[in-house]
Order: structure tokens, then sequence, then C-alpha cells
């Protein structure tokens, strides 16, 4: 049916003027690019020599077939567990996952920006791929098995599918895709879904033009759809969704008014989690960028206004703040990876600014240098700590392979259970069950573990200075190889394990 002239005015978006003009294909080529490159940098800078860190063990242990599944805490939602399974199914090999990975964060940043590629001009999609995918967290993230990430990209093709569809009405497949966006999101993090469907309904509610029943039934189906899992768990396992809720609000330290913004800036320097997160701040320069993110941002949504594209780059802004409030408010510790969702959308409004100032800089030389220079500086930093963070993972993974190798020669031999400090990592390199009495993984009792070490082998594994506990106070004591975070370990061996060797004391 032809629309009115009248009738086409009402469905145009706020603020957006259609992009008639003729694109040559360079900006795909330059996508294609961004998203080969930030693949590349991971398979080079990051996946050599990695072992999988504990959140990872825990994830990759629910579908392994060559591990015991590992306590599944009540915050965890298992999408990501679910994207790792095609490959943990058939192979225990830590270099494969890191390769489908990477292959498959690359694929999915290319597929996020393509559905911004029709909202920007040609060199914002490009650019803005490129500012994400190049800070460290990005690249680190890109071959874990961590939710994080996957959310970021959910959230950059849940915005755009969410514009295009209120662009165009008829538009069935934009429609699908932020619905499938949406519990792509839910099923890796039910609450960050909720924040990042928050702003899109309301403005599917508040702007006139965008106010149609399909865009609201898009969010609430994609929602409920990646949702259900996580609720349907919380009924089986946990007792009903709020003890889950409650159970996991005590887990991240009891959710209430936090300012974590200090604690942001500490973690940007490498650390893989900022918990207690005081003390100085050790590495003011790895922060800067972040402290340029709130001008960046504000002067690419003025930017924006003035070239009639306040609609798209607005909307990118609303949401990724949104997602940001819950780990700038409400969590009283921080991790650089939490705020990867809100890096995603804010890096539109940056990557406008940033090609506006770089439009108006080339008939003035020193203009344009300072700002190549500022962009090598950010990129120099960004690469020094994704070393130092990568270097810092092949030092652990060599460590508990040291220590796993020698539990083994002391008699841990599965069927086992590891119990203690890196109790899930060591257990799953031993191919032994991992337990804990106590804390927010406690799975079992004393009196049960006292019974499995009547059983099978069980090795407890303690800081220096740390108390055994009751039920192993009796057991062999071994010294183990030197475990990064703990100082002289030690493990306290059932007598199920075997005779004491070489090096018992």
């Amino acid at each position: 049916m032809t629309q009115t002239p009248a009738a086409a005015r009402a469905l145009r978006v706020p603020g957006y003027r259609a992009r008639g003009r003729r694109r040559t294909g360079r900006d795909l080529w330059w996508l294609t690019g961004v998203c080969a490159a930030y693949t590349l940098a991971q398979l080079a800078f990051v996946v050599p020599g990695s072992g999988l860190g504990w959140d990872e063990t825990v994830y990759v242990s629910q579908v392994s077939p060559d591990a015991a599944t590992a306590f599944f805490s009540a915050p965890r939602a298992r999408g990501i567990s679910y994207l790792a399974a095609p490959v943990t199914l058939w192979t225990s090999s830590v270099p494969l996952l890191r390769l489908y990975l990477a292959v498959l964060t690359g694929a999915a940043l290319l597929g996020a920006l393509l559905i911004w590629r029709r909202l920007l001009p040609p060199p914002v999609p490009a650019l803005a791929g490129a500012l994400f995918g190049s800070l460290w967290i990005t690249l680190f993230y890109g071959p874990q098995v961590m939710p994080n990430l996957w959310v970021a990209l959910g959230a950059l093709a849940a915005t755009g599918c969410f514009l295009r569809a209120a662009r165009d009405p008829r538009n069935r497949a934009a429609l699908a895709g932020l619905g499938a966006a949406l519990a792509l999101v839910a099923l890796m993090r039910p609450s960050d879904a909720l924040w990042l469907g928050l702003p899109l309904a309301l403005a599917a509610l508040c702007v006139r033009p965008w106010r149609r029943p399909l865009l609201l039934l898009a969010l609430a189906a994609g929602a409920a759809a990646g949702g259900a899992p996580w609720v349907i768990e919380a009924y089986a396992a946990y007792g009903g969704l709020g003890t889950r809720l409650e159970r996991a609000s005590e887990i991240q330290g009891h959710l209430r008014p936090h300012l974590a913004f200090g604690h942001q800036l500490r973690s940007l320097g490498g650390r893989a989690l900022c918990r207690p997160c005081g003390g100085p701040w050790k590495q003011p320069v790895t922060g800067v960028w972040w402290l340029l993110l709130p001008p960046l941002v504000l002067a690419g949504v003025a930017m924006a206004a003035r070239r009639r594209l306040t609609a798209p780059v607005l909307l990118a802004t609303l949401t990724g703040l949104s997602l940001a409030v819950p780990y700038l408010f409400f969590i009283g510790y921080a991790a650089a990876r939490f705020l990867l969702p809100a890096y995603a959308l804010l890096a539109i409004p940056v990557a406008l600014c940033l090609t506006g100032l770089a439009r108006r800089a080339r008939a003035r030389t020193l203009t344009a240098l300072a700002l190549a220079l500022l962009l090598a500086g950010h990129l120099a930093v960004q690469f020094a700590v994704l070393h130092s963070a990568a270097d810092r993972v092949r030092t652990i993974r060599t460590a508990l392979g040291d220590t796993a190798a020698e539990l083994r020669r002391q008699g841990l031999r599965p069927p086992c259970v590891v119990s203690g400090e890196e109790a899930v990592r060591i257990a799953y390199r031993t191919g032994c069950a991992s337990r804990q009495t106590s804390g927010h993984d406690r799975s079992t009792s004393e009196a049960a573990m006292r019974r499995l070490a009547r059983a099978r082998p069980v090795a407890v594994i303690l800081d220096a200075g740390a108390t055994p506990p009751g039920y192993a106070r009796n057991w062999r004591t071994h010294r183990l190889p030197a475990l990064t975070g703990l100082d002289a370990p030690r493990a306290l061996l059932s007598p199920s394990a075997g005779a004491a060797g070489p090096g018992e004391r």
C-alpha cells in the first residue's frame, strides 16, 4: 500500500535524516578490516599460552564431559556455557576453545556494526568498532568464556535493530533482530537485559512516531525467551525466584547504593576483579581515556544534533549510560569487564565526535598531528595493559599446572575432591570435583566431606597461616609450588590419597 507524504513524515525517526547517498562499498571493507584486525589481535596477544580463569572454569565445567560440574552460584546464567558447548562437548583443548571464541566475537562485532551502517555516516561505525575493539578489556575477554562482551555485542545490535525497526515499520528483520539480540543479553546476564530494555521501552512509549506495539512486543518476547531458563532454574534449584535474587544480591555484596567510580578507575590497570578495591591509584595513565570519555560523548551528542543524527546517537548514549548504572551506583566493587556494554554503545558518539574533529583538522596540520598522537598514545596504553594482563594469566596457568602435577604425584587421582583456595581451577586440572564448606560457593558440609574422605582422595588447599578445617586436622600436610595470590600454599591430603611422597612435612 502506498503511503501518503503525511504518513511517511509521521514515521520518520525524530532528528534523523535518511541517508540517501550512494555507498561505494568502501565502508563495508573498513568494517570488515576492523573486525578482522580485532580477531587477529586476540589470536596474537591473548590466546597463546592462556589457561582458563576461575569463572571460565565454572562455566566450562557445566558443559564439559571431561570435568566434574563446579558449583553454580545464584548470580550466574548459563548462556556463555551454551555458547562454548559446541567445542567443549567434544574436546577439552583450551587453544581450540580460544580460537573458536576469537573468531566468533570478531564475526559478532561485524554483524552488530553492519546494523548501524545505514544509521550513521560511513566512517562512524568503523571508527566506533575500532575504538571499542582496541580497548584492552575487549581484546582480553574476546576469546574468554565470559558473558560481559556478549552482553555488549547484543546491546549494540539490539539498539541498532530498534532504530531500524522504528524508522521502517515494515522491517520485520529488524524486529526479529531486536528480539534475538535482547534474548542473547538475557541469556548471558538477565539483570543486564533489564537495564538494556528499560531505555528502549521508554523510547517506544515516549517518542510518538515509535509508539508501536510491535516494538514493545519484540522487547518483551526477547527478554522473556532469554530470561526463562534463569527463572526456571531459580524454582528448580534455588527455592524460587525471590530466594535466588536474594542470594545473588548477598554474593554480590548486597546490592545497595554505592559509588564505584574510583573502583572502576583502579580496575583499568589490568585487574580482573577489584574486590576489595582500596589503596592508592598506582597507574593513573591507564584511566586517562576513561576521564575523557564523558566530554567526548557530550561533544558527540552535540555534533549529532547539528548534523540531524540526534535519534541514533542519543539513544545509543542513553542506553549505554543505563547499562552502566548498576555497576557505578549499586555494586561496591569493580571489574573492568562490567562496563563493556556501556563502552560498546558510547563508542558511537565518541566516534562521531572524532570524525568531526578530524574533518576540521585537515587544514590544520598541528591539530591533526596532536589528534593522531593522542590516539597513538591511547593505543600504546591499551596494549601495554593487555600485555601485562595476558602475561599474568600465563604465569597463573603455569603455576596451577605445577600444583596439579604435584597433587597427582601425591596420590590425588579421580574420583577425587579438592577444597579450599583455588579449588575450582585445581580440581579442573586434576580431574577432581570441587567442594566448599563455607563462603559464597558453599556446596557441602564438614560432615559430608569427612564421609567423602573415607571413600576417595581429598585435598584441602590452604594459604600460610590458615587454620585447617576440623575434618582435616590430622591429614598429611604437603607443601605446594608457589601459587600466585597465595603465600606458601600447602595441601592437606586425606589418608585415601596414598602414601606420603618426597617433600612431605
